[in-house]
């Protein structure tokens, strides 16, 4: 299939490198130069601006949007509409709060576009991994893209199936689903995001305790001096908590056993704010997420090595670096 996208940062190029990967034609644009040049020497069509974009894309196009949530995304929404036809499709893989999705989405209807919202994750190992996706939109339409889906999903590769599946949507056993209509992809996305940062914030209290083992705060005799590096690689290999996050955890502690260099300020990016505010309206007790989220803000006054082990994980993932002190 051929596709245009606009956005090729970690995750956007890289996803126009899968899809090219798989046999398909992408056509990119960026306002930064670089990385569409690196594309077009890939074998994917560059263009200078969204015009151009639009132009190079036959009937029904494809557009997938891969920026910021949030104004930038907004904007480019609203342009390239403005360049669109009847039958064509505006896909945003990005982080969007749900409702905005479904307020697009009755706009664009209005002109007779489609519109698909696309949970994506797997951040910067998606390339090599392929990306866990969540999509929301007309299912004729969901299923008309399927192949560019199938292509980014990660496929069913050694996890076992599970059992009790059978006549269910295979789709799920590759790595994408079709969530439901309009918002349900960015709803099931923003869910996800709440939860990871319950895992990471369980995962890096964890530690902080296993490094406090050996506080001089406690009588000498039950001091404990723990190899945390050891300890987040035996969880690896058979324990309960065996996760990619704990995969990320072991990495860090074993090339920094002490995260030098790392303050603990951790940030988030709305989808944990979202998850609370959703949790509220649907009057849902979600002690652990909301705690999860107070934790983070917290981690911009004072820091514990719990914090740093929260920014190397997210560094792991998603190749997030701490604001400079500048940025604070």
């Amino acid at each position: 299939m051929q596709i245009g996208m606009i956005g090729l940062g970690r995750m956007g190029a890289n996803i126009v490198r899968r899809l090219l990967r798989a046999g398909h034609h992408c056509i990119v644009y960026d306002r930064d130069p670089a990385p569409v040049a690196a594309l077009a020497g890939e074998g994917a069509l560059a263009q200078a601006g969204l015009a151009g974009l639009v132009a190079a894309l036959a009937p029904p196009r494809l557009v997938w949007i891969m920026l910021p949530a949030g104004a930038a995304t907004e904007q480019a929404i609203i342009e390239v509409s403005g360049l669109l036809q009847a039958g064509d499709c505006i896909i945003d893989g990005g982080n969007s709060f749900w409702k905005d999705d479904v307020r697009r989405a009755r706009q664009l209807r209005a002109n007779a576009l489609d519109y698909v919202d696309v949970g994506t994750s797997g951040g910067v190992w998606g390339l090599e991994r392929g990306y866990c996706l969540m999509i929301g939109g007309d299912a004729g339409v969901v299923e008309r893209l399927d192949p560019i889906f199938a292509a980014l999903a990660p496929g069913r590769g050694e996890i076992a199936a599970t059992p009790g599946r059978a006549g269910r949507d295979t789709r799920a056993e590759r790595g994408y689903l079709h969530a439901g209509p309009s918002g349900a992809g960015h709803f099931v996305k923003m869910i996800h995001n709440g939860i990871e940062y319950g895992m990471m914030q369980a995962m890096a209290e964890g530690f902080d305790i296993l490094k406090n083992a050996n506080s001089h705060k406690l009588p000498e005799e039950l001091r404990l001096a723990i190899d945390l590096a050891d300890v987040a690689e035996v969880w690896r290999r058979g324990s309960v908590i065996t996760s990619w996050l704990l995969d990320l955890s072991a990495a860090a502690l074993a090339a920094n056993p002490e995260l030098a260099g790392y303050t603990g300020h951790v940030e988030d990016s709305g989808e944990g704010r979202w998850t609370v505010a959703a949790a509220i309206d649907e009057a849902v007790p979600a002690e652990v997420l909301s705690s999860a989220l107070f934790a983070r803000f917290r981690s911009r006054q004072g820091h514990t090595f719990a914090e740093k082990l929260l920014s190397a994980m997210r560094q792991g993932f998603g190749g997030h670096h701490e604001p400079r002190q500048t940025d604070r």
